[in-house]
């Protein structure tokens, strides 16, 4: 049966705490709850959120949390915007006996930094069983009580409230006696033994009964105490106390040992009856910790010093007992009267320590929490903070102040503040406590990198070993710390092609400019570009600066020979000059060129060798190869020249040609002479022999058509001086209407038509060209030259023989 009730009392429990679950909200920012008292840890109280207007997304964004109280048990915390108990809440122990039972705290909205208030009230359950202290009482009656008679029992106590307490009393094992329970002034039920049946203490001296007090919860519980019944001889004047209730008034502090009234009860019997013993009839814990009871003078004396602040009011009930057994009981109230004993607590419940020196008029700086544990105008509290800096309190809700900005702040000015915070309470003497808040002013990003110079050249040779550093500048920022950080980055577009990025780079904190490559004057004699300067804030400023750096050049390109053009198949470019040249004739002009600029570029010319020394000279700077004498029977046909150019570079650079001169009078001892002039043959191989003999062929065809067409031509130049004993012969002819064949200068009167092969060569080529003057390398066109009948396209020959037609 037991295992019943306890099962059904669970049941009515938990039915009990989801009806008196309920929320409401109340004026001027508070929520209020009701929950029943010993609900579990973690057990759902209300959404608080919701009940404050927040979604999920508003609650994930601004935050919300529970404003701890300075000395005070947290019972709750709010989770995920919903408010659940966080200790176990015990009605009683928390509340004691007074009627209404309300938790209240305060939440904040940390983003809008928002205070509400919030009350619980907390229910009663029926947790707590009636029971006897102790559980078994001895009582006295006398024999010569009369019909009637009441015989006090003792009261069961139970810390639960309304329904929830002793609602009746029962008893058994005697007939002698009834129950009769009767209501007190204060609600509390009280039982008494009323005598039905006269005593006779040698038939009956002892009689023992149980009592039972049963609440009213549901299920019920009880308790029960054995109660003795001790028959006594005759004593028939009961105690009774001077007074039905005593009342006394103790300042807080009052040290132990003091006391605090005494209680007085007077027996009109005599002897042993009249001997009474003073007792407390029912005692808490708590009560039994501060007070102690003189059993025979009623002092009652304090055992400790008493706090207003943790409880303004006791209550104690004495029982007067005469050695008789009859008693009496009375009640006696103790008041605490408040001392201006505690200081001020002032607590920061939220700072922020740096703000920017931009932000705005109102900004809230800390919220602060002031509580006096005092009473009345000793815990009235008023916050200040001195009046010259910028900044004010405000006011919230309750005992919380709010600290913001009233002025605008200059961090240039003023770069940090040291807040100092006074609560003050209006007791006599006034008590006070301070704390100060620091606040550092953060710099806002006002001001962009400059640079120290409008802009910047520099100069770097080509050629450069890749890293080198060309050159550095910088930026200054008058802002602080990340705002003042410049970065440094080259801005492309400076350049087309190719990109910056792959030509140069910069140290982003240094501002040191490197080359990631070597650089080519001839590619590039300068670079404009821009380089950027970029704080750290947020947003960054930036500032640029335009860069020109110029490109010098070193002698890195030797002279390159344009004319003669340097062979490719293993010949030696020819030059024909007549042998009746006088001195100073213009055999050729060596025309060279340097990619190099300046003083590196400037070429000169010398003879570095020649078959015939002091036969030629060449210019110095115009690489004109002229006759330095008239030439001699005993001169070699043919006179080698080796030609060295040279440009004025440091070190110098230069190249070299050899020139071929072919000194003749006549065409047949031209090609009599330059059939002697070969080139080493390459390797034999079969291919090379088929080759040969395919050439020979075709040039075989290919001359006798020639002698063909020459003597068609020869008919109608009779009176040419080409027609000498029918043979060519070109005496008297300028050399100026001469053209190159294959390096060997053959001139014409107007076009020629001109084979040039050299010995084994592999490729033959048919030139056609008009006049040139003699002094000059590009052809000049007279009025009246008339354009060639003919035209020949290449021809291989496999003969060495160098063949010169004249066609008109």
């Amino acid at each position: 049966m037991g295992k019943n009730q306890n099962l059904w009392s669970c049941k009515r429990g938990i039915l009990q705490c989801l009806i008196m679950v309920f929320v409401c909200k109340t004026a001027a920012g508070q929520i209020r709850y009701s929950i029943p008292e010993e609900m579990q840890k973690g057990s759902f109280v209300g959404n608080v959120a919701k009940d404050l207007g927040m979604d999920r997304k508003q609650l994930s964004s601004h935050g919300l949390r529970i404003v701890p109280s300075i000395g005070r048990i947290q019972y709750f915390i709010v989770n995920n915007g919903r408010l659940q108990i966080s200790e176990r809440i015990d009605r009683e122990e928390i509340c004691g006996e007074s009627e209404n039972c309300i938790l209240k705290f305060q939440v904040i909205i940390e983003s809008k930094l928002q205070l509400f208030g919030v009350e619980v009230e907390i229910t009663d359950i029926n947790d707590n069983t009636p029971q006897f202290l102790p559980v078994e009482w001895k009582l006295k009656i006398s024999e010569t009580a009369a019909l009637g008679d009441r015989l006090l029992l003792p009261k069961a106590q139970d810390p639960d409230l309304g329904v929830n307490s002793i609602q009746s009393y029962q008893f058994t094992g005697s007939s002698h006696f009834s129950l009769h329970v009767q209501m007190e002034e204060n609600g509390i039920r009280c039982a008494e033994l009323v005598l039905e049946k006269g005593l006779d203490r040698e038939d009956q001296p002892l009689h023992d009964l149980v009592l039972t007090a049963t609440d009213g919860g549901d299920p019920a519980r009880s308790g029960t105490a054995q109660i003795r019944i001790i028959v006594l001889d005759a004593n028939d004047n009961v105690p009774v106390f001077t007074q039905p209730i005593y009342e006394a008034s103790v300042l807080e502090n009052i040290p132990k040992g003091f006391t605090v009234c005494t209680v007085q009860a007077i027996d009109k019997d005599e002897g042993i009856n009249r001997e009474i013993k003073y007792t407390f009839q029912k005692i808490t814990d708590k009560n039994a910790k501060f007070f102690l009871l003189n059993s025979t003078t009623g002092e009652i004396i304090l055992k400790e010093s008493l706090d207003y602040e943790a409880s303004s009011l006791y209550q104690l009930e004495v029982q007067a007992t005469d050695g008789g057994g009859l008693s009496d009981t009375s009640k006696v109230v103790v008041f605490v009267q408040d001392l201006n004993d505690n200081m001020p607590e002032l607590a920061v419940t939220f700072v922020i320590n740096s703000i920017p020196e931009n932000s705005p008029t109102g900004t809230v700086i800390a919220i602060l929490n002031v509580q006096d544990r005092d009473s009345g105008v000793n815990g009235e509290v008023k916050c200040s903070i001195p009046s010259n800096l910028p900044f004010q309190l405000k006011k919230s809700i309750d005992n919380f102040y709010s600290l913001v900005t009233d002025s605008p702040l200059d961090r240039e000015q003023v770069p940090a503040y040291n807040v100092t915070v006074t609560a003050t309470d209006n007791g006599t003497p006034p008590l006070l406590t301070s704390t100060i808040i620091s606040l550092q002013l953060l710099d806002a990003n006002d001001n962009p990198p400059l640079f120290t110079e409008s802009s910047y050249m520099s100069y770097i040779l080509e050629n450069n070993l890749r890293g080198a550093s060309i050159f550095s500048l910088k930026a200054n920022d008058p802002d602080w710390e990340e705002n003042a950080k410049v970065a440094y980055s080259i801005m492309e577009g400076g350049m087309k092609s190719p990109p910056l990025s792959s030509h140069l780079s910069i140290n982003s904190e240094s501002g040191a400019v490197y080359a990631l490559n070597p650089f080519d004057y001839e590619e590039f004699q300068e670079i404009q570009f821009l380089i950027r300067a970029q704080d750290g804030g947020s947003p960054p400023l930036s500032s640029s600066v335009s860069v020109t750096l110029f490109i010098l050049d070193q002698n890195d390109n030797a002279p390159e020979i344009l004319y003669p053009s340097p062979p490719t198949d293993g010949s030696t470019g020819v030059e024909l000059a007549p042998r009746s040249s006088e001195p100073g004739y213009l055999v050729t002009k060596v025309v060279a060129v340097d990619a190099d600029s300046g003083q590196n570029a400037w070429l000169s010319y010398q003879l570095l060798k020649a078959t015939e020394p002091g036969l030629f000279t060449i210019g110095l700077h115009t690489g004109e190869i002229r006759t330095a004498r008239p030439f001699l029977d005993k001169d070699a046909l043919k006179q080698s020249l080796v030609v060295l150019v040279k440009d004025n570079g440091q070190p110098p650079l230069s190249a070299s040609v050899t020139v071929t001169v072919v000194l003749a009078d006549s065409i047949p001892d031209v090609l009599t002479d330059l059939s002697s002039i070969s080139t080493p043959a390459d390797p034999q191989s079969d291919l090379t022999f088929y080759l040969v003999v395919a050439v020979a062929f075709v040039s075989c065809l290919f001359f006798t058509f020639l002698l063909v067409l020459l003597a068609l031509r020869l008919r109608r130049w009779k009176n040419s001086q080409f027609c000498d004993s029918g043979s060519l012969n070109f005496t008297g002819v300028p050399v100026s209407q001469f053209v190159g064949i294959d390096g060997v200068r053959a001139f014409l009167h107007s076009y020629c038509q001109g084979v040039s092969l050299t010995t084994d060569s592999r490729k033959s080529q048919f030139n056609i060209s008009k006049a040139n003057n003699s002094d000059m390398l590009t052809n000049q066109l007279t009025g009246d030259v008339k354009e060639p009948t003919h035209a020949i396209e290449d021809l291989n020959l496999n003969s060495g023989d160098l063949i010169v037609i004249q066609v008109s």
